[in-house]
């Protein structure tokens, strides 16, 4: 029988709260495999076992297992009865060299491990019969120290694992055990990965974006819609809101000071989010900021901006320097969208010297002249909502609210 055996790591770490955390990741499988006709997916010591049917898509499981976060590390392979507590190492044997048979290499090694010790034969009896048989089937050459390819062998209770492949996983945390967060989404390279960041450590992520809708095409929403639909593969449900921002930002242009706009517009967008935050019963909001990257992510102007916060805002890019969050924009899938060109709401009125280091006292001042109140309620009115889901089919559901 063809199945695959997944890992995990910092679940085993989580005291009397691991059964939770693991119960939680096997949903988050079976959800992610849940159209290709699996339905054994089953929860041992420190692993998790899923039963492939014959039929399917070896390459499509590897697909959807190499993004559900939790799992350290998997493998594909097949597994064979143990006979009186021992594996048959003939069958062993036949099971290694026919999942040798698509690979391509001149030396491999043998690797094993028993889950249960109380096994008569050791893992280094298994690993000197197979590679023994490996050697008289295929001709090829064992070399311990650097191999072209490893076969994987697990003693697991009541029978043997083996495979010639181990695929890395996400790793972190299942998705859904951290509570929900609300993510400033823009389109560009970095705000999909600050959501990931939070998804892969266990957050469930609703996501915002202001589009400068009615004075720009709905360009930048169409882009951020399939950026969304890229993060939820890892978290199988979203929930979108477009927010029109243009005739706020025209707004603010018409009464504010010009270096100022930039802080005005990101402390309105905060305090918009704030609220659709709480309707999604979010406990921060995320940011994809970058420690002096733009104007708006100087020391002083992140200080003036998170002031009208009253969540907490999470910026898991803080510390990160462009290439770092474009290599991993490329990993996770997002990058060739993101560097799509668009007309995005923070292109719009943009001063030609924008303030770097705002004084908060200078900000207040100025939004005593603006109705902020009116402002967040219009924008709260107008908001679409759009829900997303994986693998099933994609549903629209544009709400206004």
């Amino acid at each position: 029988m063809r199945c695959a055996i997944a890992h995990y790591h910092e679940l085993a770490l989580k005291g009397h709260n691991r059964d939770y955390f693991e119960q939680r990741l096997i949903m988050n499988i079976r959800t992610a495999l849940r159209d290709l006709g699996i339905r054994q997916v089953q929860n041992l010591h420190s692993r998790v076992r899923i039963d492939l049917p014959p039929d399917t898509d070896v390459d499509l499981v590897r697909d959807r297992l190499g993004r559900v976060c939790g799992i350290a590390n998997f493998s594909l392979g097949r597994v064979i009865p143990l006979r009186l507590g021992n594996p048959d190492l003939e069958a062993l044997s036949a099971a290694a060299v026919a999942e040798l048979e698509a690979k391509s290499f001149q030396t491999f090694r043998v690797t094993a491990k028993r889950a249960d010790k109380r096994l008569t034969l050791t893992s280094m009896d298994i690993e000197k019969s197979v590679g023994a048989t490996i050697c008289e089937k295929t001709g090829k050459k064992v070399s311990l120290k650097h191999p072209d390819l490893t076969v994987y062998i697990e003693l697991l209770t009541k029978e043997a694992f083996c495979s010639a492949e181990k695929v890395e996983g996400p790793g972190g945390m299942p998705t859904g055990v951290s509570g929900n967060v609300a993510c400033l989404i823009s389109g560009g390279i970095d705000s999909p990965v600050a959501a990931y960041r939070l998804i892969k450590r266990g957050c469930q992520a609703s996501f915002i974006h202001f589009s400068g809708r009615p004075l720009v095409s709905r360009a930048s929403e169409e882009k951020v819609r399939d950026l969304v639909q890229t993060l939820t593969h890892y978290q199988y449900h979203s929930r979108l809101y477009v927010v029109p921002f243009g005739e706020i930002q025209r707004e603010i242009v018409l009464s504010a000071p010009a270096p100022f706009r930039i802080v005005l517009y990101r402390r309105t967008m905060i305090r918009i989010t704030e609220e659709l935050a709480r309707r999604e019963r979010c406990w921060a909001l995320v940011t994809g900021d970058s420690l002096g990257q733009v104007a708006s992510q100087t020391p002083q102007n992140i200080c003036a901006i998170e002031d009208a916060a009253e969540l907490p805002i999470l910026r898991p890019l803080i510390g990160m320097d462009k290439r770092e969050i474009i290599d991993e924009a490329r990993r996770l899938g997002t990058y060739e969208t993101s560097i799509e060109p668009d007309q995005d709401c923070c292109k719009l009125f943009v001063p030609p010297h924008p303030s770097t280091k705002t004084r908060l006292d200078d900000v207040l001042r100025i939004e005593h002249t603006l109705d902020v109140a009116g402002m967040v309620k219009r924008g709260l009115e107008k908001a679409e909502l759009t829900e997303l889901s994986f693998p099933t089919s994609t549903t629209w559901l544009d709400c206004s609210r």
